[in-house]
């Protein structure tokens, strides 16, 4: 399940960062240190181990021979010394509860010295019981505050985010599909699905009736079980040693496979709707296949488009699979073709180490050539005002240019553009002059402060900037962290249509922003979309599948996605905003 190492490091370098984060300003570098250290392990794409062996270790982003030596420490001892010093001086329980709305490192600091509280059961109680209200700066406001913080982080300490749910999902369906005795294995449920978290995951597997005891011991025997909670003839349900989730396993015969996938896919409203529709049909929808209700004769089982045409119905995408018009749209078959990955030409956000990725904008390239086809990249590091994101100065810009063009005149092809992730200032300017922004093929502005008032106005007024091509992560929400700022959605909207601007779905796994819904109510008033997974690391490229995945939720065909164009086509999209500045259209 992974690189059990390197998670166990990635985990104790983010509790070194949130220590730090705790101290205070004066610790600040050495919280994005060992920030920087944290994600850098999470992104190797070999076990540490290799590195040691290879004595690679120092040649990674962000691990110098200081940190290098604790990491060589923790493999020989299982321990960081300088990591045990540092719990002992911190309310080391709290320290998760900094990023929940309505608490932050001062908050939680007041309240540990005036009410020695030091665990987040307690803070919960002196929540409730009017404690903390009667400290000074906190009442009844910023009470209420931190309990719908706690109400929104409760989304991800019951249920895994998409892209977790997918990583543990796949490795286990990978491991299953190794099984000699197995002839078919698929994620099930909302997994399936593709919600944007996940409960239990399940999967369906296919074999022979006299195979099934020997499917359920080896998934029950295996070493990532660490619970075996049932254990029958056709399913097994264990909690997963390493976080604790329970992972669901259906068994069914091979004949059954395709009513038995559209079954325990769902949705619950969709599988109703379809059994009602069946049934006025003269037939009766079972995970075991569709059955005429007269003869009880079985009419299809062994794939799901056999049972949605025995019904006269298109074959509907799992992602669609959620009463929302799709059955009726599948009668008369007129579903869209929904937008695949492999309809992406290139990915419109990413950032390298002038700002805070962790890699070269070099390695990145070889990255993604070597790994998708992609037609072009565009770099977006952050402007000056993101201080914590190491944002960019003039001078710095101007460099970055100027690298950028090197790149492409030795791959002799226009393939990494310039771009940048431009902030939108408190009152609506951005970061940079527009003739410094002039110089950039792609502009995408976001909003990274001031997350508690009204930004309706703050983005329609980047959105009318000529400039400007795309609004990044429009709502700037983090699932299970913090909600959507104020923002009228539809304003928005309304601006970005007759703007030219693009709104973006940021495939980042705690962002997934925008939404499906929303994203769903842009296409449908002509707004266009771009999918990108914003990533600061290489192994981050990957989360393209969960923007595509949002997409594909939405509704969206291929031609809603600006980045499933060419370069030539997007520039005739940011030409036709100067043209529309130009008469004075918006």
């Amino acid at each position: 399940m992974g690189f059990k190492k390197n998670m166990e490091l990635v985990k104790i370098f983010m509790e070194m960062s949130n220590i730090y984060k705790y101290k205070g300003a004066e610790e600040r570098f050495r919280c994005l240190a060992y920030l920087k250290a944290s994600k850098m392990l999470a992104s190797l794409p070999k076990n540490i181990s290799t590195y040691l062996q290879n004595d690679t270790l120092e040649g990674l982003s962000g691990i110098g021979e200081g940190m290098a030596g604790k990491i060589k420490e923790y493999i020989r001892t299982g321990k960081i010394k300088k990591f045990e010093e540092l719990k002992k001086g911190v309310p080391f329980e709290l320290l998760d509860m900094m990023d929940i709305t309505g608490f932050g490192t001062q908050s939680l600091k007041n309240i540990h010295e005036k009410l020695h509280i030091s665990t987040k059961e307690e803070i919960i109680e002196a929540l409730h019981n009017g404690s903390i209200a009667k400290i000074k700066g906190f009442g009844k406001t910023k009470v209420n505050k931190m309990l719908v913080g706690l109400k929104i982080h409760k989304t991800i300490e019951e249920r895994l985010l998409l892209w977790d749910a997918l990583e543990v999902g796949e490795t286990v369906l990978n491991w299953l599909r190794q099984i000699p005795e197995i002839h078919n294995a698929e994620l099930a449920g909302s997994l399936r699905r593709r919600k944007e978290t996940i409960g239990d995951i399940d999967i369906l597997v296919s074999c022979d009736e006299r195979a099934r005891k020997i499917v359920v011991k080896h998934f029950a025997d295996t070493d990532f079980a660490g619970q075996v909670l049932v254990k029958g003839d056709t399913m097994v349900s264990i909690i997963l040693k390493e976080n604790g989730r329970q992972v669901d396993l259906r068994i069914v015969n091979e004949d059954e496979w395709g009513s038995a996938l559209l079954y325990f896919t769902g949705s619950k409203e969709h599988s109703v709707h379809l059994r009602t529709i069946a049934k006025e049909k003269g037939f009766k929808i079972s995970e075991y296949g569709i059955f005429s209700i007269k003869t009880g004769k079985r009419i299809a089982s062994k794939t799901e488009k056999d049972i949605y045409s025995t019904l006269g119905f298109q074959y509907i995408p799992p992602e669609l699979r959620e009463d929302k018009g799709e059955i009726e749209l599948g009668q008369k078959h007129k579903l869209p073709e929904l937008i695949n990955e492999n309809d992406i030409a290139g990915d419109m956000q990413m950032h390298s180490i002038y700002s805070d990725g962790l890699n070269t904008m070099e390695a990145i390239v070889h990255h993604v050539r070597k790994n998708y086809d992609y037609k072009y990249i565009v770099i977006t590091d952050h402007s000056r005002s993101s201080r914590i994101a190491h944002g960019m100065d003039k001078k710095r810009v101007l460099q970055q240019l100027h690298e950028i063009r090197s790149i492409n005149k030795e791959l002799d092809e226009d393939y990494v553009k310039a771009g940048i992730e431009v902030d939108i200032l408190p009152d609506g300017g951005l970061d940079f002059s527009d003739e410094l922004l002039a110089e950039f093929d792609w502009v995408t502005a976001s909003i990274h402060s001031r997350f508690n008032i009204d930004n309706t106005d703050r983005i329609i007024k980047a959105c009318e900037n000529p400039f400007v091509n795309c609004i990044g992560h429009p709502t700037g929400r983090l699932i299970g962290k913090r909600e959507s700022y104020q923002i009228d959605f539809e304003k928005v909207m309304e601006t970005a249509k007759y703007t030219n601007t693009a709104l973006e779905i940021n495939a980042q796994p705690d962002r997934m922003d925008l939404n499906e819904i929303l994203a769903k109510f842009a296409v449908e008033r002509g707004v266009m979309l771009s999918i990108s997974t914003d990533s600061h690391a290489l192994k981050n490229f990957e989360f393209m599948k969960l923007g595509v995945s949002i997409a594909r939720r939405a509704w969206c065909k291929k031609g809603d996605v600006l980045n499933t164009r060419s370069w030539e086509e997007i520039n005739k999209f940011k030409l036709l905003k100067f043209e529309k500045k130009l008469k004075h259209e918006y």
